[in-house]
């Protein structure tokens, strides 16, 4: 914004006083400005200090005029129908990154779905393998949703990519079903997290700031605590084998009892 010194002769219209006589406060006035040099922003605004009820001289002596700068902004607005008016300082690099993160989240919510369905039969049971998998299964929708609604408050453009058919069977002869499924979701964590610090390393390129503060704030921290918790589930299952050792690593999944967390 530009700025100039007030002239001594402005007169204050208003002014924001305490009643205690021993107190120092801001006073603020506006007032009309009348010299040659002034005549076309008409608005000044001062700043004063004001002791024991009366006006003394201002402290900072500057007048704000906000229209000079906003000019060359002002001819940046798009007149397009099709153009975002929201968008500012976005490059398309920055916009392909976050659709492809997208398609990222929204892959990895499709296999966790099919794990989910897979522990849901009845010739398999284990109902608290399958919760743990469906809500896994909605907090990547979230995420792909989250970064959709960023993607639309940035001015950018949602591109919604194929999703690739996942396994519909998790057993395997030498780990089991429970073990397998576990291990294949910590290596799909780990991925989503390097996908995100990609993300994060194409704002960081672009000088994106706020895209990069997104990211941190609403990915990477969440993305650390579900590789641990997942190491430890995957820990666990090692420990108790293929046999009944299982159902009570389910259970304690379905309940919420001594599982870490």
């Amino acid at each position: 914004m530009l700025l100039r010194a007030a002239p001594s002769s402005c007169s204050p219209s208003f002014s924001l006083l305490n009643g205690g006589a021993d107190h120092l406060l801001p006073h603020f006035s506006v007032s009309t400005l009348t010299s040659s040099s002034s005549v076309k922003s008409g608005l000044a605004v001062t700043c004063a200090a004001t002791k024991g009820g009366s006006n003394s001289k201002p402290l900072s002596g500057v007048v704000f005029e906000p229209f000079e700068e906003v000019k060359k902004e002002l001819d940046l607005v798009p007149t397009v129908p099709q153009a975002s008016l929201a968008r500012q300082k976005f490059l398309d690099q920055c916009e392909a990154a976050i659709n492809e993160q997208i398609n990222v989240e929204y892959n990895v919510s499709y296999v966790y779905h099919a794990m989910f369905a897979y522990f849901d039969r009845d010739n398999v049971a284990l109902r608290g393998l399958a919760k743990f998998f469906k809500d896994s299964s909605a907090e990547e929708r979230e995420h792909a949703e989250k970064l959709m609604e960023y993607q639309n408050k940035r001015g950018g453009r949602v591109a919604l990519q194929s999703i690739v058919m996942p396994l519909s069977e998790f057993d395997h002869a030498e780990k089991g079903d429970a073990l397998y499924a576990m291990e294949l979701a910590l290596s799909l964590e780990k991925l989503t997290n390097e996908k995100l610090l990609n993300l994060h390393s194409v704002a960081s390129k672009n000088n994106d700031v706020q895209l990069a503060d997104f990211i941190e704030s609403e990915f990477l921290g969440e993305q650390v605590e579900a590789i641990k918790k997942i190491s430890e589930y995957v820990a666990q299952l090692r420990r108790v084998g293929k046999g009944h050792g299982v159902w009570h690593f389910d259970q304690m999944l379905l309940h919420g009892d001594g599982v870490a967390a």
